[in-house]
Parts: structure tokens; sequence; C-alpha cells
């Protein structure tokens, strides 16, 4: 039996209506002779200045890209041209424009909080993406020839989406209900066994610190504050002993794995990926209806929807390596194709920043390719994502915060825990 899921906007009005299929996956035919029909493209962004996130909750101080990162997003771009832009290649996009770029196939998003480090690194990839052309050039009635700057640089619009507009590319911040899993995660059994175990490493560390708390809970900030110094300061790099580094990266996986995934896949540690699911569910039912134009969606994150989608849809069962912090301008690609009897399918693939030369095919709940009804049935049914503002303060207990306020919860018997039996 079908179900019809209705995708909102903000205001709340039903922004796609999108039909879904049987909840148990379905396996397709991987291959297709014919090429993609589109992509949504997942992108971390690029190396950056020291990054502070509270422990007790994950808001954050600013951070600014870095040359390198710049490096790193521009090559990002230059992987994902040669992927789905080249016609030679297996991966690419029927119809889609290749040397100049039509902006009615792009649809960009990124967050723009902070230092601009995540927005900034969307414009970086996709300078490598669209480069600069001669083909670009225009010819006036008057019969003379304009190129654009820099030798026929390619603008390509982005929409930069600041922390108070929406909480959906920065939903673990200012919710209650997250802080409140933090809090019972730090108390857990298995989080205190493993700072036990990290203790005596975090002794040693201590003077490489700078003044940064050696507490466990602190491990993202500890791995960060390492790594920063590790590749700009000489001085750090030459005396920081041998494993250091890799040991603060392992620690600091573990405890992000920890936080941005929980029991359930409906409950609110994967919230960071529970508030994009609704965009990415939009855009590939979008690019199966004729009329669409849209041939790749990039979303330019931090590195939290990473984890929380490897472990949704079961990827990391079969690649546990990916389970913890990826690489700078890492890439998750969701790609839509569709076989000879006309079915529309999903596969799911990554590269883990520089570390990887290629994608790595993912499995989505244990198959390699799915239909795209049974995709998107089975995230509905089991991570319950949040489709609106109104229902991020409902799911995060936020009544005052982002927007929260205008919404009335008087009356709402399972906000506070009232009626409900969960007491914080």
């Amino acid at each position: 039996m079908l179900t019809c899921y209705k995708v909102p906007t903000e205001d709340g009005k039903a922004k796609a209506l999108i039909t879904t299929g049987p909840t148990v996956p379905v396996m397709v035919n991987t291959t297709t002779a014919a090429g993609l029909i589109g992509v949504v493209i997942l992108a971390r962004h690029g190396d950056s200045t020291t990054y502070y996130q509270d422990p007790n909750t994950y808001n954050s101080t600013q951070a600014y890209i870095t040359p390198l990162g710049e490096q790193q997003e521009f090559e990002l771009g230059s992987f994902l041209r040669n992927t789905y832009l080249n016609s030679d290649s297996p991966s690419f996009i029927q119809n889609i424009s290749t040397d100049v770029v039509n902006v009615d196939q792009l649809a960009v998003r990124a967050d723009a909080g902070g230092g601009n480090g995540i927005l900034n690194s969307a414009y970086a990839l996709l300078q490598g993406l669209y480069p600069s052309t001669q083909k670009s050039e225009i010819t006036l009635a008057n019969g003379t020839n304009v190129l654009p700057p820099l030798g026929g640089y390619q603008y390509v619009p982005v929409q930069s989406l600041e922390y108070w507009q929406s909480p959906s590319l920065t939903s673990w911040m200012d919710c209650e209900y997250f802080q409140d899993h933090l809090i019972r995660l730090y108390a857990s059994s298995s989080f205190i066994n493993m700072s036990t175990t990290a203790a005596p490493f975090l002794t040693a560390l201590k003077p490489y610190l700078g003044g940064v708390s050696n507490n466990f809970t602190n491990m993202w900030n500890i791995y960060d504050h390492v790594n920063v110094q590790y590749t700009y300061n000489q001085t750090y790099y030459e005396t920081l002993p041998p494993t250091f580094l890799q040991q603060a990266r392992y620690y600091a996986d573990w405890v992000q794995r920890s936080v941005f995934t929980d029991s359930t896949s409906s409950s609110i540690g994967q919230v960071a990926i529970r508030t994009l699911f609704p965009e990415i569910f939009w855009a590939l039912g979008n690019m199966t209806k004729t009329s669409n134009k849209v041939k790749m969606n990039i979303q330019e994150v931090d590195y939290k929807p990473f984890i929380s989608l490897f472990n949704v849809t079961n990827a990391t069962l079969t690649n546990p390596e990916i389970s913890g912090i990826p690489n700078y301008a890492s890439v998750v690609a969701l790609e839509l194709s569709q076989d000879s009897q006309g079915q529309y399918e999903i596969s799911m693939k990554f590269k883990n920043g520089t570390e990887d030369s290629q994608f790595r095919q993912l499995e989505i709940f244990g198959n390699k390719s799915i239909t795209l009804d049974s995709f998107m049935q089975q995230l509905i049914d089991t991570t319950i994502p949040i489709n609106s503002t109104n229902d991020w303060c409902f799911s995060c207990n936020q009544t005052v915060l982002r927007g929260c306020s205008v919404f009335n919860f008087s009356n709402d018997p399972f906000l506070n825990g009232v009626g409900t039996g969960y007491t914080r």
C-alpha cells in the first residue's frame, strides 16, 4: 500500500507531496546504462580555525575556513565535477550543463553561522565544480564581447541559512532535550568506563593543551586544539609525542559517535539528520518529476549529520570505520537513477576527505541500492523526520528561542514532561 508524505515548509504549508511505498527494503539493480537522474550531496566544510563547542550544549563559537580548507573544498568540487559532469563517467548526470553552469540545475544551501566557515566552504567547492571558463563569455547587442572577472568566474547562488532563520542545519543547538541526552550520556556506564580508559592519556596530554580542559566530556575541543596546533604550529608539530594526535582522534570519534547517535533512530541524539531528511526527501522526490530542473542538491554542513546518517541507515554495520568524525571536505552522495523497468533507486556513496581518492559504496539497510520509495518510507518510519520549526520546538522542548515563542504550547501535555512519565 502506498503512503503519501507531506514535507512542510517553515510556515507549516506543504512543500511537496511524496508518495512512498513498502517498509521492507527492496533491493534493485545497481547498474543503469543511462546515467544518473540527479544527486543529493552532503559536504563537510574544509579545514578551519579553532572550533570550540560547549560540551554541555554543543553551542559553538565562530570558526573561519583556512587556505588549506579552501583548497580541500576546491579539490572536492573538482572531484564532483569529474564524477558527475564528465560524460565519460559512469555516474554522469543526464542532461546537466557541463562547462557553463545553468544555475537552475543546482540548489546549494549552507550553514551561515559563526565565521562563515561552512558558507565559504560551499563557495570554494563550487569553484572546483564549475571553474572559470572562457565559454562564459557573452556578446552584447552592440557586438561587444564580455568575459566575467577572473578569467570567466562562474557565480553560483548559495542559500545561506542563518542560525536564527531555521534549526534545519544546526538542530542540536538550544535543544533542551538534546542537552538532557548529553546529561544521560555522561552519566552512563559506557561513558564512565571509556573515560577511565582515556584518563592516563589525557593526563599525559595535558601539557600540550594550552589551558584546554582535559575532562573527557571535552574531547571534541581537546582533539580540535591538538589538530589545529599540529597543523599550524611548527614547534608543536615537532614536540608532540608520536601517536598523541591519533589517540586524541580515537577518543574524539568515540565521544562524537555517542553524542550524535542514540538508542533508537527517532531519539533526540539523531536530531542532526532528522531535520535534514525533509530537504533530502523533497529534493529526491522532485528529481523524479519531468518538470524538475534541479540535477544537484548540495548541502554544505558540519560533521554531525554524517554520523547520524550512517547510524540510522545501518551503514556502519558493514563499514564500522565510518562511524566517527568524517574528515574535512568529506562528502556523502545519494545518487538517484532509474533501472530498466523504470523504477527509481537510491545508492549511497562516501568519500572521507582527502584520505580517499574515490567514492566507496555504502549499504543502506543492508543493500547497495534500494528503491526510492523504500528509502524514504524506511527512514520516515524509523527516524520520524522533523519537518518544520514548529516540529523542532516540540521535539526539543523549546518554547522561547529560535522562533519557538510564536507558537502556543501552553496546552500541550507533552512539553516539560507533563503527563508523559518523562523526567528530566
